[in-house]
């Protein structure tokens, strides 16, 4: 660190715009937000103080008065922290991710990733949970700021140099390490030897196998980076002021000036601040700023601070708005930073959506302001008339004479008393009762009225938050005490912290869509990240751009264990008549709902490997059952031919019925005698016929003979 130059006004920080801020334009809009915000952090201050019963909440009346003071508020806000966070507890990945296009489906996926990654492994979920709830429970407004982190070093290490060389006995260990990074990319990263990994490379390129060869060492310098994830930082309402005109909407706010405290030398490791030298440290102590809370941390308890001006306390003021620093009438979103009269930071606003690094979730909400109420605002009236209640009660009860003794002074003579205050045996004065001379003390009855007006309060509180007290809880004896008013009176508490539920979801919503934007931008090239105890994938940075809604996968163990119960039942119903397939599917989710989420891939992915004996006796089965299914259509085909003989020989009976019922007819009609006398007149008429054909036949044969002799003869000459 350079040495602190004192008395020296701090050069400006060379930005290059035609119209920088001015330091005290700056204090002046952090001046006229201070009485709105010295306000609400009052009204904040005084709810805390009821919840810790703390300051102004104690009871400080002299005399020998009980001062007890029944932590009424603390009751309700411990029962109503569980019932908050549990939801987001409860599930493994609460983020999902999806798209708003097509194209952004894969990149959803893969945002959805490293989002919950992010949230389980590298901001703490169950801490930021925690405090997120009790921020919003206690004091009616949560204001997160997300941020990210990056460190890195130089190193300067000596390494191995190596050449590599044509090597087919690599081949082989090349294949493995191929393997092993596609299924595990950082074992890869961290159990392979960089050597193989460049000559694994190298041999992908060259389409052959190079083995490394050690060859010498040599000094190499490289950049290891030690964090890079985003983070989310709770403040309390007295450190953030915010511009009051917003009207409750912090997107449409002009500024918000964050108030931390830090030192030199941590300011000087962020590597973010400049003109560190020309900063007066003791005029910038929180001891000597007048709006500075000194009433907090060791600095107030124990006086304690250090003495060297690298480690001392400072009052850090860091303004991120808008302004016109272009001088073109357009407003430019921007950080600037400064301790006492000197400005540390000046530059354009790093993240990428370019707005204001604050989320504001209110718990209660109120008109045109981002803060909220809380249940100490409700319950501070019940609190006090609780207390004053119980304060008299014990008083009635811790000014009486409990268990001390009086007896009448001529009861006893001096032996006789000694005899009755050592509890022996004694002789009182005849003259005087014992039983009315003798006279226990005894606590009062504590009158109804008191005890009523408890009870009342007690209600009252339960009514005006919705909280479920530890015995009764929340009756309907308003209701007629019938199922219809429990059932009314439970719904209401049910809704009433839905409500706050969907609230605080939706803040969580906004910082993981603040998250996104950062990914895109501040990640590494290559971001490995782990789905499952044994499952690994990497994302790359440039797949991480899109547009996206993100849910909360959010639920109560309560709600969880219903639908378990009721997938339960339907596997008992089903029994053995559901498919394998179905059973597994259903028992996974159960499995998921119990929050063990390993059972539930091992279930998935399980798949039965069935024994020798098993397979044989399936085949056996299966065999069996082919033969059964061959003989039925073999019967079934036999039975088939014989339904067709039966018919055919049926057709043939029928037809030589109808035959001689025909024949019957004729013969009774003479139509057969009819018939017979026709065909023998044709055949008689036809053989005439035949004999005449033949008659004529006969002669033209005889004919053609003589004219053949002739032609004979005059051929020969015998014939002129």
């Amino acid at each position: 660190m350079k040495e602190i130059t004192l008395g020296v006004q701090a050069p400006d920080i060379d930005t290059g715009w035609a119209n920088p801020p001015k330091l005290s334009d700056l204090k002046g809009d952090l001046q006229e937000a201070l009485p709105y915000h010295t306000e609400r952090v009052t009204a904040i201050q005084t709810w805390l103080d009821n919840l810790h019963v703390r300051n102004g909440a104690k009871v400080s009346k002299g005399g020998t008065g009980s001062k007890v003071v029944p932590r009424l508020i603390r009751k309700q806000a411990e029962w109503r922290y569980p019932a908050l966070s549990e939801p987001f507890l409860s599930t493994e990945d609460i983020f999902k991710v999806s798209p708003t296009t097509w194209e952004d489906r894969e990149a959803a996926r893969q945002n959805q990733m490293v989002l919950n990654y992010q949230f389980n492994n590298q901001i703490n979920k169950q801490l930021f949970i925690d405090k997120y709830v009790r921020a919003a429970v206690d004091a009616g407004v949560v204001l997160m700021r997300p941020g990210w982190c990056y460190a890195d070093e130089e190193i300067e290490e000596e390494v191995p140099v190596f050449e590599y060389v044509p090597d087919e006995r690599f081949g082989q260990i090349y294949e493995q390490l191929l393997q092993l990074r596609n299924t595990s990319p950082s074992q890869f990263q961290t159990d392979v030897p960089q050597e193989l990994q460049d000559g694994l490379a190298m041999s992908e390129q060259a389409g052959l196998p190079l083995a490394p060869m050690q060859v010498g060492y040599g000094k190499q310098k490289r950049v290891k980076v030690l964090k890079n994830h985003p983070t989310v930082t709770l403040y309390r309402a007295e450190n953030v002021i915010i511009d009051p005109t917003c009207e409750g909407d912090i997107s449409k706010a002009s500024f918000a000036i964050f108030k931390f405290k830090d030192s030199l030398s941590g300011l000087a490791k962020q590597k973010l601040y400049k003109n560190l030298e020309y900063v007066d440290v003791s005029s910038a102590s929180p001891l000597s700023s007048p709006d500075s809370d000194t009433t907090k941390g060791p600095e107030a308890q124990y006086n304690f601070g250090f003495k060297d001006n690298p480690r001392k306390k400072l009052d850090v003021y860091e303004y991120w708005g808008f302004w016109d620093i272009h001088g073109t009438g357009e407003v430019v979103s921007v950080v600037v930073a400064w301790v006492g009269d000197t400005i540390i930071r000046m530059e354009e606003n790093p993240f990428p959506d370019k707005q204001i690094p604050l989320i504001t979730v209110a718990y209660l909400p109120m008109d045109d302001t981002i803060y909220g109420e809380s249940d100490g605002a409700l319950l501070e009236e019940n609190q006090k008339i609780l207390g004053a209640v119980t304060r008299g009660m014990i008083d009635l009860l811790g000014k009486s004479a409990n268990s001390q003794i009086g007896y009448s002074k001529n009861l006893f003579d001096a032996t006789n008393r000694r005899k009755f205050e050592r509890g022996e045996d004694y002789e009182f004065n005849p003259n005087v009762n014992p039983e009315a001379a003798i006279h226990m003390h005894r606590y009062p009855e504590i009158p109804q009225s008191a005890l009523l007006m408890a009870q009342l309060q007690q209600q009252e509180a339960e009514s005006l938050t919705g909280v479920k007290s530890y015995h009764t809880g929340i009756g309907a004896a308003a209701l007629g005490d019938v199922a219809a008013g429990i059932r009314g009176a439970l719904d209401a508490a049910s809704k009433r912290e839905l409500g706050i539920l969907r609230r605080l979801a939706a803040g969580v919503v906004e910082l993981g869509k603040r998250i996104i934007s950062m990914n895109g931008v501040f990640l590494s090239d290559t971001e490995v990240v782990r789905i499952t105890n044994e499952e690994f994938v990497e994302v790359s940075r440039d797949s991480l751009v899109g547009n996206f809604d993100i849910k909360l996968n959010i639920s109560t163990a309560e709600e969880n264990n219903n639908k378990a119960q009721d997938l339960g039942f339907m596997l008992q119903t089903a029994g053995s008549n559901m498919d394998p397939s179905m059973y597994q599917l259903i028992l996974a989710d159960i499995a998921r709902l119990k929050r063990m989420p390993d059972m539930a891939e091992r279930i998935e992915n399980f798949q039965p490997q069935p024994n020798e004996q098993q397979q044989q006796l399936q085949q056996l089965e299966l065999q069996k059952a082919q033969l059964e299914v061959a003989k039925l259509q073999a019967e079934i085909q036999a039975t088939i031919a014989g339904a067709s003989l039966s018919e055919a020989q049926a057709a043939k009976l029928q037809a030589t019925v109808d035959k001689m019922s025909l024949d019957f007819v004729e013969q009774e009609s003479g139509v057969t005698q009819e018939r017979k006398r026709q065909l023998v007149g044709e055949q008689a008429r036809s053989q005439m016929e035949l004999v005449k054909l033949k008659h004529g036949l006969d002669k033209e044969t005889r004919m053609l003979d003589i004219l053949a002799n002739y032609q004979n003869l005059k051929s020969s000459g015998r014939i002129l």
